[in-house]
Parts: C-alpha cells; structure tokens; sequence
C-alpha cells in the first residue's frame, strides 16, 4: 500500500468536499467586503486574514477551489476523450492514416503550450469557459500520443489475432478489446493532467488572463496579494500553498496508480 498515495487521495477528497459545500462552510461570502477590516493579518476572526478590500481570504479560497479544481478535472477529461480518440485511431489504423494524423500533433507539440494557451484566451475572451476551452484545445495532444503508442503495442498481441481470426470486426476489437486494456494508463495520466490544468490555470490567472472579478480562482487571488507581498505576504502564501499541497496531492496520488496498474510490481 502506497501511503502517501492513499493520503493525498484523503486530502483531495477533503479539498473537493469543501469546495462544494463552501456556500454552507465558508464563514463570510466570497464578495463580501468590509473597510474596516482591510489587510488583516491570520487571526480568531479571519483565519487567513482579509485582503485589500477586506474580504474574507479564507472563504475566497474555498470558492476560489470550485473554479481550479472544476477547470482541472474538466480539462483533464475532455483532453482524455479527445486524445483517446484520436490517439487510438491514429495506432489502430496504422500506415498513412496513422503517419499523417501524428504528424498534425507534432506540429501542435511543437508549439510552446502557454503560448498556445494566452493565443486562444486572448481571442475567445476571459472566463471560465475561454480557460477551459484553451487548456483542453491543447492539453490533448499528450494523451493522444500515449494512446497511440499502447495501441500500436497491443496489436502485436496474440489475442488480438485470435479475436480477428473468429471474425470479430474493426469497432468490436477497438471498443471491446483493445481500448479496455489502456484503462490504467489512461487514469494514471487523468491525475497528472489534472495537476497540468491546474497549474496552467493558476498560471494564466497569474498573469491576469483568467477570470474577471470579483469570482476568483487560487491562481487570481496569488495574482491579487503579490503587489504587496512583501508587506501582506498572507495574500500570496495561503494560495500559493492550496496550489502547492494540490499539485503535489494530484502526482503522489498519480504515482501511486501508476504502482498499482503496473504488472511488474504486482506479486
């Protein structure tokens, strides 16, 4: 048993609960703000402070969770849909078809991913739809190549032959046969693509491409605090570490799939 694993899992399952249910555990509303209690440091009342319109941080960033954590799972999944599709394609048809469909995702590879990323939120606009279309526009291609490559290894298998042999079609040996069997890849990569589209949205709201007030996302309110985080660093710190403890829950989490589905380490 990994524990570290089974641990983040605890926290991520904890994260999400709280994000959903902060409309009843938040202690003040996200927008609720108060001048005379501007920049106050951790306290009884605020236990991350306020920031500088004397909204309460801690509530803010269990609202702000419900965005970063939606956008990642989403992201993550839609990019696995699309890259499973098309990856599997790609490796079961073989040949030119398969030549020419990767040679399309090289061209994407090769561009930088947040250079693609602020191109496309620059075009469609801020929000949350804009980061989420951009991220899975070019979160896929990854997923694509895995897909492709474990398809081209598993057609070399002998049950691969031997299902062909009895008659069973094209779809039947793709859906049913071959698919099935990159289930644990393709649930070790949803955990790191999540942590991706984690970090690349807190990136973007980072640089003030994300949402527009007053919703707000980790990566906006670490956007807010570091003009003064020398005097406030509460506003930067608090963020920054609910990205930090996610990030690193989602990839401890993702290698203990990986040691799980991993046929080598089994006894």
């Amino acid at each position: 048993m990994n524990k570290s694993a089974i641990i983040s899992c605890l926290f991520l399952i904890i994260v999400s609960t709280s994000s959903l249910l902060s409309p009843w555990i938040a202690p003040y509303p996200f927008d609720l703000q108060n001048s005379d209690e501007l920049l106050q440091g951790p306290s009884l009342k605020h236990i991350m402070g306020t920031d500088k319109l004397g909204r309460d941080l801690f509530s803010r960033i269990l609202y702000g969770a419900r965005i970063s954590i939606s956008v990642g799972i989403l992201t993550a999944l839609s990019s696995l849909i699309i890259g499973t599709v098309y990856g599997g394609v790609s490796g079961y048809a073989g040949g030119r078809i398969d030549n020419f469909m990767m040679r399309a995702v090289d061209v994407i590879y090769s561009l930088p991913d947040l250079l693609m990323i602020i191109l496309i939120t620059v075009i469609i606009g801020r929000g949350w739809v804009s980061i989420f279309l951009a991220l899975s526009i070019v979160g896929w291609v990854t997923v694509a190549r895995l897909i492709r490559g474990e398809l081209l290894r598993l057609k070399e298998f002998q049950f691969v032959e031997s299902v062909r042999a009895i008659g069973a079609g094209h779809m039947r040996i793709f859906f049913i046969h071959l698919l099935p069997n990159t289930i644990g890849p393709l649930i070790v990569t949803l955990t790191f693509r999540c942590a991706s589209a984690i970090l690349s949205e807190s990136t973007l709201s980072f640089i003030g491409l994300g949402l527009a007030p007053p919703f707000a996302s980790w990566g906006t309110l670490a956007n807010d605090g570091w003009g003064s985080v020398k005097f406030y660093p509460h506003l930067t710190i608090f963020p920054g570490t609910a990205i930090l403890l996610t990030m690193l829950a989602l990839n401890f989490l993702g290698d203990g799939l990986r040691d799980a589905f991993d046929p080598h380490r089994k006894v």
